[in-house]
């Protein structure tokens, strides 16, 4: 009898989570119907030429953190969650990209960045380079470098920028303008001898040299700027913070010396410098606002730290004064770095902040001649599950415990990680934690001091000019490709200048040159 309560009462609960239009079959119909209307109007493709390109990467966004982070942001704004849309959920398009590395069935973020910026394949921790190019041996190199949509973008006369909260010299931003066959080689100080001695360079330099006209730059990354030992401008006793170059260069001024004396360069490193800068008047900025990387959002100093929107903001209005158009990398980077840490409510924030990105991007750029795509390097093991109800915190417990082991357990969870913990021989139980704390590490399978990515395909959203050719499944080096021959740069121009390409929407190019020839036969 007891059984039999306890029953009718969960049915009675989980009935009162559903809201009462949803119990209306017509309130489903009706969704369904204005979808499909929204889809049909997808058949007049956008095929003018892109103008803008925006990239946004989120580092480690898998499929389970796009939807945990659609329910949090739901969640944030005192809805159930479920039904809540992301930014990039209102994208048209969306395809599947497979992330293997050349030598790595998961892969990491050097690798994956050579592939959907340079579009070309390459090898797990080297970036800007071939397969050819083995991790750490620098004397394999030269001659196998190769090149960024970014370097594209510049060459064919745009303005160019990268916007990460990782360092700036990074895998991911790394890849737009390094050739590096180790994503390690932050600075000369993290390079070995003989690599150095055979001609390589380090990546903050080569920010300034490879590509010295890039207009934006902003991210972290300033001890690898500055002589070693040099006291760091906002934390001026903390060590580790300190300079690290052996060559005793200040790459800040190397980068201002390599700037036209006409032009109005700006290096700010704090949020209130960023934001009293007259954009109309700035032709350069660079803006490293943490020694390493950018704090997480939960974190963030709002008094010196900017968001990523706030960043994302900056950024397009400089680039947007080019008549001829920009591309613009944005990394919501450190999705990854509270993966890797076991603390899935920094890596949702930093997604949740990044969609935010994604929407103050939207509202300031236009459909009809900026083409842009919201996508991941790779996963994590990172999933959420256990039955829970509609409208469960999604940092919260399942509604029931494991039949082995008789303890609670989070939704959220990870297959491997540092959140493995056993207590008097035990599971821990965690309803004895605080487990909605922003650095608690959710349980793991595996334990490891760093939880590691996950190999399955990742999403890619578009929306803009061309953004019909990314469907289905790809390989990850297909999207530069794409966004190449949407903006007529690179090696895709020749549809361009037979003028198959359009400036305004409409028919398809065969279809437009079909009407064309009737037309002139009904002149003629």
């Amino acid at each position: 009898m007891k059984a039999l309560l306890l029953i009718l009462l969960a049915e009675v609960c989980l009935a009162s989570l559903v809201p009462e239009k949803e119990k209306n079959p017509q309130y489903w119909r009706n969704q369904a119907q204005q979808t499909l209307k929204i889809a049909l109007k997808l058949q007049q493709l956008n095929t003018n030429v892109a103008k803008n390109i925006v990239l946004f990467l989120g580092d480690g966004m898998g499929v389970s953190t796009v939807t945990a982070a659609r329910i949090l942001k739901g969640q944030l704004q005192n809805m159930k969650g479920e039904e809540s849309l992301l930014e990039m959920d209102k994208f048209p398009y969306v395809a599947l990209s497979k992330t293997y590395n050349t030598n790595a069935q998961v892969p990491d973020s050097a690798g994956t960045a050579t592939a959907y910026l340079c579009g070309v394949k390459a090898n797990e921790g080297t970036v800007g380079v071939s397969a050819a190019v083995t991790r750490a041996q620098c004397n394999t190199t030269a001659g196998n470098e190769v090149t960024s949509i970014l370097k594209w973008a510049k060459e064919a006369g745009k303005s160019v920028g990268i916007v990460t909260t990782t360092r700036v010299n990074h895998a991911t931003p790394s890849a737009a303008y390094a050739h590096s066959a180790n994503r390690d080689w932050y600075s000369d100080n993290e390079m070995p001898p003989e690599a150095i001695q055979q001609g390589c360079k380090d990546i903050a330099q080569q920010l300034f040299d490879n590509i010295p006209d890039i207009e934006v730059i902003m991210g972290g990354g300033r001890k690898y700027m500055f002589p070693k030992n040099t006291s760091d401008v906002e934390y001026q006793n903390d060590d580790k913070y300190r300079g690290t170059r052996l060559d005793g260069k200040n790459l800040i001024d190397v980068w201002r010396d390599k700037k036209p004396k006409d032009k109005n360069s700006q290096y700010v490193w704090n949020r209130s410098d960023l934001l009293s800068l007259n954009l109309m008047e700035v032709d350069f900025l660079l803006g490293l606002f943490e020694p390493i990387d950018m704090m997480y959002e939960l974190d963030r100093n709002v008094q010196t730290d900017p968001s990523l929107t706030e960043m994302v903001q900056v950024a397009i209005k400089i680039l947007q004064r080019n008549p001829r158009g920009f591309f613009l990398l944005v990394e919501g980077g450190r999705i990854d770095h509270g993966h890797h840490e076991g603390k899935a409510k920094q890596a949702l924030y930093e997604a949740v902040e990044m969609d935010r990105a994604i929407g103050e991007a939207g509202g300031m750029t236009s459909l009809e001649d900026t083409l842009t795509v919201v996508t991941a390097d790779h996963s994590h093991v990172f999933t959420f599950g256990g039955y829970t109800p509609r409208g469960n915190p999604i940092f919260g417990l399942a509604p029931m415990h494991s039949d082995v082991d008789k303890m609670p357990f989070t939704s959220i969870l990870y297959g491997n990680g540092p959140g493995y913990k056993i207590v008097a021989g035990e599971r821990e139980n965690v309803s004895a934690v605080d487990y909605a704390h922003a650095n608690y590490q959710a349980q793991s399978a595996v334990p490891l001091r760093q939880e590691t990515h996950g190999g399955e395909d990742v999403a890619i959203f578009a929306k803009g000019p061309m953004a019909h050719l990314l469907h289905g499944v790809h390989e990850q080096n297909y999207i530069p490709h794409v966004m190449a021959y949407a903006a007529c740069i690179g090696q895709n121009t020749d549809h361009c200048s037979s003028g198959a390409h359009h400036s305004t929407v409409g028919p398809l190019p065969f279809l437009s040159t079909l009407t064309s020839i009737l037309l002139l036969k009904f002149l003629f």
